[in-house]
């Protein structure tokens, strides 16, 4: 069937979508299990996978070897960064768009993570690190990224207005076509966000509504990372339920049988 388009953009955009959608179903979790269980892993990471499912998850956002990804805000825990790093070191890139340097209450941590880097070489050597806050800094060259992969960042971002810029400096070091993969708390749709952003949680089609606002359309959503367990609302929020456990021991049994946060895993594809 041949299709005529009205527009060089409607063109491209459609090409964009094809490129995204071609890059998300080459992969498979297997590609990335090896390093699930690599000597490396720090211990208090390897507990989570059963929550985290990251196998899973990057194959979903279709990080290939020799992609360029980008992680926000690794931290020094650096989940994904033992996976990812190692897997993207012969033929890709790994960076880390870690804390802005400029800000105090996250410098410790920030010195942490470099460290790390560096008495690691093996694994960690062909490491680049940019600065993020916001659109304060550009987290890689324009149009030079692959894959921008963030894990539980949006509430905060949502919490400071600072949404949109963030959305911004994604979009600015994405190819045409590049692939944005989001991971965060999925809040209820019984109550607005404002009720629930205090919390740590996000309703779902606000947050497809927003970053596709920011220049991005939905490509694909997946159940990986659901949790029907997670009723939502609890004493001190998300940050009730592990890994945090704020109530420290009150119901610790209770919260531990739920485990992690119930969680949408969006893929979005750069208009």
């Amino acid at each position: 069937m041949v299709r005529f388009f009205k527009s060089i953009g409607q063109l491209c955009a459609l090409v964009s979508l094809l490129c995204g959608a071609a890059l998300a179903d080459t992969v498979s979790p297997d590609s990335f299990r090896p390093l699930l269980s690599a000597p490396h892993r720090s211990s208090g990471n390897v507990v989570r996978d059963p929550f985290r499912h990251p196998a899973e998850t990057l194959a979903f956002f279709g990080i290939q070897p020799n992609s360029t990804v980008v992680e926000i805000l690794p931290g020094s825990s650096g989940y994904y960064l033992e996976i990812l790093a190692p897997w993207l070191r012969d033929k890709g890139l790994y960076i880390a768009a870690d804390r802005d340097a400029s800000l105090p209450e996250y410098l410790a941590d920030h010195q942490k993570l470099l460290k790390r880097l560096q008495d690691e070489p093996a694994l960690y050597n062909q490491v680049k690190v940019t600065q993020f806050r916001a659109d304060h800094h550009p987290i890689a060259p324009a149009g030079s990224v692959d894959v921008v992969i963030s894990f539980r960042n949006l509430h905060n971002w949502m919490a400071r207005n600072e949404l949109q810029e963030s959305l911004k400096a994604f979009h600015l070091a994405l190819k045409p076509g590049g692939v944005l993969g989001i991971v965060d708390h999925r809040g209820r749709n019984d109550q607005t966000q404002a009720e629930q952003t205090t919390s740590g949680y996000v309703r779902q089609d606000l947050a497809i509504a927003l970053i596709e606002q920011a220049g991005f359309q939905l490509d694909a959503s997946s159940e990986i990372n659901a949790n029907p367990k997670d009723t939502k609302d609890y004493p001190e929020g998300v940050w009730t339920l592990p890994p945090a456990y704020r109530m420290k021991d009150k119901d610790r049994q209770k919260y531990t049988a739920i485990g992690e946060s119930d969680r949408f895993t969006l893929r979005f594809i750069k208009r």
